[in-house]
């Protein structure tokens, strides 16, 4: 199963690019023996500053067809690392070909993408700053692959 990281905006050089990858790179070779991966990583940017609304339509075109939608959005659904993990495996398990993940700009992300996406997941009731949320993710998506595989990483 691929999955995808579609964002709103350009990473630049910087300690943030750095740690997606490396936590990509990880998430890849562990993934591979668990049907899960490569993780492919796409950025869009709205250079006409059209807001949410284009932002959306960015993102949606940028979805492979057919892709499973999760969104990422502060109203979403909270998972531990364990159940973020089952998650992933389930989806593989029921034969999804692709996983997108979304993150929006600055602003989130359009309330209409949302309610079309498959399912909202959260990183608490906090607001991240989107590029951060870009490493978060990334990172947990590295755990739920080491954790389905035995590996010692997850320590809880």
């Amino acid at each position: 199963m691929k999955l995808h990281i579609i964002a709103v905006g350009r990473l630049r050089a910087s300690a943030e690019l750095d740690l997606i990858k490396d936590y990509s790179d990880r998430f890849d070779k562990t993934g591979r023996n668990l049907g899960l991966g490569p993780l492919n990583i796409i950025e869009v940017e709205d250079k006409k500053g059209g807001g949410k609304p284009a932002e959306a339509d960015l993102l949606r075109r940028a979805l492979p067809n057919g892709a499973l939608i999760v969104a990422l959005d502060e109203r979403g659904k909270t998972l531990t690392s364990p159940d973020f993990a089952n998650q992933l495996a389930n989806w593989r398990d029921q034969g999804r070909q692709d996983v997108a993940f979304l993150i929006g700009g600055a602003d989130g992300i359009d309330p209409a993408l949302v309610a079309d996406a498959d399912f909202n997941l959260s990183f608490g009731k906090m607001v991240w700053p989107h590029m951060l949320v870009r490493v978060m993710l990334s990172e947990q998506l590295y755990r739920a692959a080491s954790i389905l595989a035995g590996s010692p990483y997850h320590r809880a």
